[in-house]
């Protein structure tokens, strides 16, 4: 429906839809070129986001472990949706059906609610009145909160959706998400940080005992050594 309202023909838009399957590449494009910006801007903005579905990637990769000839194949289906289900699974086996019938699934229904949104885009009027453009990050939040189990994992997204926030009104489309990206490192780094001085504190802490509990020893003896002789010269 945004992609008829920019301009672009029925035929353009199925073909966006079935080439760039990321919602968020494909709405920064067109968005873009609704607002009157140049093809080759608009382009780089939808590349940037895509970007992060390389990181995806290098995840699932070591996970699903598909043989080469597939993995071009499965390349496609490396989106926000197909991840977290992917990584939520127990075993590799769940994993690659969890992987399969998300990605299937969600293939399928995203070009064909497409071409029934460009055919349908001047019947239903602004998609704004009727709030589908919360849609797609609702469904990710749904599916990402569960996985946030440990504190480090909360403070690594929270960290991210502020700078995320933060410079989207000061930097291009698709960097603030690269941006938001850098989280993950900073709060592993400074969590390493934490813990090797907690280490450290710890590793001195039973020096200090161990020379108290020496000292006690030899106090010890030392008292039970007069006691002794004291008993005999009496």
């Amino acid at each position: 429906m945004t992609s008829a309202g920019s301009g672009l023909t029925l035929l353009q838009t199925c073909a966006l839809s079935l080439l760039v399957f990321t919602g968020a590449s494909q709405f920064a494009l067109v968005g873009a070129l609704a607002a009157g910006g140049n093809p080759f801007t608009a382009a780089a903005g939808a590349f940037f986001l895509g970007v992060r579905n390389a990181f995806y990637g290098l995840r699932l990769s070591q996970l699903l472990a598909l043989p080469r000839g597939l993995r071009p194949v499965a390349a496609q289906w490396v989106i926000d949706e197909t991840t977290a289900v992917t990584l939520a699974q127990p075993t590799r086996r769940s994993a690659r059906i969890g992987f399969t019938v998300t990605g299937a699934a969600l293939y399928g229904l995203w070009n064909l609610t497409t071409l029934l949104g460009a055919l349908g885009a001047r019947a239903l009027g602004d998609t704004d009145t009727w709030g589908l453009d919360a849609a797609g990050p609702a469904v990710f939040l749904a599916l990402l909160a569960p996985m946030l189990t440990t504190s480090t994992e909360r403070v690594v997204a929270a960290l991210a959706v502020l700078l995320g926030l933060g410079l989207l009104p000061v930097l291009p489309a698709g960097v603030p998400v690269l941006a938001a990206a850098l989280a993950a490192p900073a709060v592993l780094y400074l969590s390493g940080r934490r813990t090797r001085g907690d280490r450290g504190s710890g590793v001195g802490g039973r020096r200090a005992d161990g020379r108290a509990d020496e000292g006690a020893g030899e106090g010890a003896t030392a008292d039970g050594v007069r006691g002794a002789t004291g008993e005999e010269e009496r």
